[in-house]
């Protein structure tokens, strides 16, 4: 009888062990705000909006320690719309990411839907709005589709070295050819002290082998930078833009009418910008400029300033404005977090909760 109870005890002290190894947590961002847009020819819209400053979403995330410096990780995360309660893209479950992986003292690998190196560059280093609310970047850089985020990835990311790392990315197509869809990108990361400078480049491939649809690559080069002086942190970035499909519009469907703005395939994006607390937030401020360098020369100029509220560490109430000045037709509209946007000229006002 001992015996037995012994050999019960030691295995409830094994599976406690093997639980105090393994974390799983629950988040998510809640987020709604009031929405105007007008410039474009759908007139002036007034809406409730889901993720103007950061997409609502609820996700997993968890690891497990596996011994000798090795540990499991994984993430499922959905996107939903807080106005309608419905998930943010029909007929999908975890769309924004979904991955698993594994981490040793040699860096980490991971598998499934994951964001691009380009996109991490924009939201974590070069935007002071962090890609969200209607100052986003997304107004003028190709911050949209497979440039955000693509299924079937392989990603590698190095230990920090005297601040500098290492992130590869390589997205499968899928294809009878092997090249056809496929994406892949990198990016270089250093920080020192308040600097943190980061380089990344993205190749993208939009052949379609069935079809024998072929296409010129679609490339990106970004460099993003932000230092923080205490009073104020200041933003850059400059990305280089070249063939088919590498600066999709984030609204293609000609929001002003007339003749339909062309996408460019050889464009330089520039901006500037900076976050600085003010009272109990943050003051958020950048302008942006589009070098098209095709021959239809689609201009475009923008400028945005928002204000977040902090009523605690995870709720905070904000306000933001953005106009876009778009030259020889081209065809920019203001965005925020989750949507493209259907004119010139927008502003948000919402709530945000993280938990």
């Amino acid at each position: 009888m001992k015996k037995a109870v012994l050999i019960a005890a030691l295995g409830l002290a094994a599976g406690a062990g093997a639980h105090a190894q393994t974390n799983v947590t629950l988040y998510g961002i809640v987020d709604a705000a009031f929405v105007g847009e007008s410039g474009g020819v759908a007139g002036h819209q007034t809406k409730l909006t889901s993720g103007a400053a950061s997409a609502s979403r609820i996700g997993f995330r968890g690891t497990e320690a596996l011994g000798d410096g090795m540990e499991a990780f994984f993430t499922l995360e959905t996107g939903v719309k807080i106005d309608t309660g419905e998930v943010d893209v029909a007929g999908t479950i975890f769309n924004r990411q979904a991955f698993v992986g594994l981490k040793t003292t040699a860096g980490a690998v991971a598998l499934g839907r994951q964001y691009t190196p380009y996109h991490t560059t924009l939201t974590a280093v070069a935007d002071p709005f962090g890609t969200g609310y209607a100052g986003t970047s997304k107004n003028l850089f190709p911050d949209n589709g497979t440039n955000v985020r693509a299924s079937n990835a392989i990603t590698y990311a190095s230990p920090k070295l005297k601040g500098a790392n290492v992130e590869l990315f390589y997205s499968a197509g899928e294809q009878s050819v092997l090249s056809a869809g496929r994406q892949f990108g990198g990016a270089v990361d250093y920080t020192s002290g308040p600097l943190r400078v980061r380089l990344a480049v993205n190749s993208k491939n939009t052949d379609v082998a069935a079809t024998g649809t072929n296409h010129d690559l679609g490339r990106n080069t970004l460099l993003g930078a932000n230092y923080d002086v205490k009073w104020v942190k200041l933003y850059a970035a400059y990305g280089i833009d070249k063939g088919f499909n590498s600066a999709t519009l984030g609204n293609a469907n000609n929001p002003y009418g007339g003749v339909k703005p062309t996408p460019s395939t050889d464009g330089r994006d520039l901006l500037l910008g900076f976050k600085a607390p003010v009272g109990p937030g943050a003051l958020m401020f950048s302008v942006q400029h589009k070098d098209d360098r095709t021959h239809f020369n689609q201009d475009a100029s923008a400028w945005g300033v928002g204000y977040l509220y902090e009523l605690s560490t995870r709720t905070g109430l904000y306000a933001a404005y953005a106009h876009i000045d778009n030259k020889n037709g081209a065809g920019y509209t203001v965005a925020n977090n989750t949507e493209s946007g259907t004119g010139n000229t927008g502003y948000n006002l919402g709530i945000r909760h993280t938990f």
